[in-house]
């Protein structure tokens, strides 16, 4: 069983990634395999390294390929029987130059012959056209391998006094990925490089890589050169790569991208050695939601520590630090959120006592204050999750703080009272809350002391409110909605109604709208408007196998992602296209419908 350098099997490729084997095991086996497409492309495109004397002179070396030129005794077999079968057609063939010869080849000295590829590491060649340079390196150094020649490579920002690498490993590789240059290539570089390589044995192909607009860069003349440029179209995932040879015609390529974690993981950690470091406050995740914004993640720790993650909006981008609360020992986080002015809100309980913490804009009160201890509002269960915290703006212009409760009624907190702060109810059986630009839209029961029983509302909280038709049974969601609705107007709403069926409207007072069934088995975890600009609405559900994640609308169900393993929790994000779950194992992800890939991932010893 062959295995590269990495110690990995590489027979794990399929057969069409064979001859380039030992280089792609440098690499896990998944970039391995999304690697392998754009090596393949590009070694079409480059074709065989033909080093001076391959052709013709010196000692003969049997026969290498076919020609249509050549002597008659070198014709193939196949040509002689249509000699015989066929005469006129092989006359025709004859005169018009095609007949098949076979093709002589002459062995050569190869000591000092080289193939050199420079590459340019400055801002136009960022982000996916490193991908290309990546295989365009598997392709070369395979090249010179198959023909007897050394290949060693560069990069032009960098100083040739060092001499090109000779190897392409994760040594080489890994400081030229991680330390991009901010300087365009110079005429002064280049003429550095061709001096120190003409200075050295003389190579015979020296190949620039870079933008299309390397060629212009004077003493790129008579240097082959492969031209690397993103594809500028909305939604498009690919390079346009031509291959211009010093002597031959050029070519061009396109290179489809692999899936963006995978990109991701080419260009920051290709060959797997940045594992997450837990830290020593790190600990498992026991439950997750989105904060009322839609915005961050908010995680309980198995320690009792609780964080909120802010989410990046793209697989490209970098994901910040979260924002934590360690509690002390013999304290306990009952609720938390994020505040409406930004930064964390909990609430604990120690010896009885609830505290609270987080400033308030507009108050005296400091980080933290105390609660009565007799507050109206219900606790959670000991091995439940923390209460759903939050914040928003008074008639006075103060940041008051909420609390939904174990009996999912809200509560806002008292703070600047001359005695001990207490709640007061705000909303009854709450069945969806959402946050829009400090507009606190909701579904629930009556408000407090409401004269109607068994009713239903949806509105924003201090501006408006309607009563439903249909009273939902136990759930509802919000779903994206940009711009912000009208004046008077929800976003989307589901409302899932006693029978059981669905109903989906684009305005939360909506009388019509569309109704759905969902299949038994089959869980909902969210209400999306995808895209966002369209008119369909749809379910996002956990299929029945506690892995698969499902959007379903009119038209049918459309199968969005896979959890890496069985899904213990997960959410749905009103604000953003983003799907979270905690898996069985303690695994985190965060799944980007516009991206189709993953923005935000961690395991139970850390985040990545």
């Amino acid at each position: 069983m062959a295995r590269g350098e990495s110690g990995r099997s590489v027979t794990a490729l399929p057969e069409s990634l064979r001859p380039w084997a030992a280089h792609l095991a440098l690499f896990p086996e998944e970039l391995s395999l999304a690697l392998g497409g754009p090596v393949a492309r590009l070694a079409a495109a480059l074709g065989p390294l033909r080093l001076r004397g391959d052709a013709e002179g010196d000692e003969p070396q049997g026969y290498d390929g076919l020609t249509r030129r050549g002597a008659p005794e070198r014709l193939l077999m196949s040509e002689w029987l249509l000699a015989l079968e066929a005469p006129d057609e092989f006359v025709r063939r004859a005169a018009f130059g095609e007949q098949a010869h076979l093709r002589p080849a002459f062995r050569q000295p190869r000591s000092g012959r080289r193939c050199v590829a420079l590459l340019d590491a400055g801002p136009e060649q960022l982000g996916a056209p490193r991908i290309a340079h990546l295989a365009l390196l598997v392709v070369l150094a395979r090249r010179a391998e198959a023909a007897g020649a050394d290949f060693v490579w560069g990069v032009l920002q960098a100083s040739p006094h060092k001499g090109p690498a000779s190897r392409v490993d994760a040594a080489t590789l890994g400081p030229w990925l991680k330390h991009p240059s901010a300087e365009p290539p110079s005429e002064e570089r280049l003429a550095a490089w061709r001096e120190a390589l003409e200075g050295a044995h003389g190579s015979d192909e020296v190949w620039l890589v870079g933008g299309s607009r390397l060629a212009r860069l004077p003493g790129a003349e008579g240097l082959s050169r492969v031209a690397v440029d993103e594809v500028l179209e909305p939604g498009a995932r690919r390079l346009f790569v031509e291959v211009r040879p010093s002597a031959g015609s050029p070519r061009q390529v396109v290179l489809e991208l692999p899936p963006a974690p995978q990109c991701v993981r080419l260009l920051r950690d290709p060959f797997g050695s940045a594992t997450p470091r837990p830290s020593s406050h790190a600990s498992a995740v026991r439950f997750l939601r989105f904060s009322l914004d839609g915005q961050r993640l908010l995680l309980t720790h198995a320690d009792g520590a609780v964080s909120a993650q802010a989410l990046a909006h793209s697989p490209r981008a970098t994901v910040p630090r979260p924002k934590r609360y360690q509690p002390r020992d013999g304290e306990a986080v009952v609720a938390f959120g994020w505040r409406a002015t930004g930064g964390l809100l909990v609430l604990t309980q120690r010896e009885g006592l609830l505290r609270a913490h987080g400033g308030l804009r507009g108050h005296h009160s400091g980080r933290s204050w105390t609660l009565d201890a007799h507050t109206p509002f219900v606790l959670p269960l000991r091995d439940a999750p923390p209460l759903l915290a939050l914040s928003r703006w008074d008639e006075q212009r103060r940041e008051t703080p909420l609390v939904l409760d174990a009996r999912s009624s809200l509560h806002a907190l008292q703070v600047d009272l001359p005695w001990s702060p207490s709640a007061r109810p705000v909303l009854e059986n709450v069945r969806a809350l959402a946050e829009l630009r400090g507009r606190l839209f909701f579904v629930s029961g009556a408000f407090p002391g409401d004269s109607v029983p068994d009713s239903f509302l949806t509105g924003c909280l201090g501006d408006w409110s309607r009563r439903l038709t249909e009273n939902p049974s136990a759930e509802a969601h919000f779903a994206l909605c940009r711009p912000l609705p009208r004046k008077k107007a929800g976003p989307p709403l589901a409302l899932r109604e006693p029978s059981g069926v669905w109903w989906l409207g684009r305005d939360s007072y909506e009388v019509g709208g569309a109704r759905l069934a969902v299949p038994e088995g089959q869980r909902v975890v969210g209400f999306a408007r995808w895209p966002v600009d369209s008119e369909e609405l749809g379910l996002v559900v956990l299929a029945e196998d506690q892995r698969s994640f499902l959007l379903l609308t009119e038209r049918g169900p459309e199968r969005l992602t896979m959890a890496p393993g069985r899904v213990r929790s997960c959410c749905f994000s009103h604000a953003l296209p983003l799907l979270a779950w905690l898996t069985e194992e303690g695994l985190v992800g965060v799944w980007s419908l516009q991206h189709r890939a993953l923005v935000f991932s961690s395991t139970p010893g850390g985040t990545r």
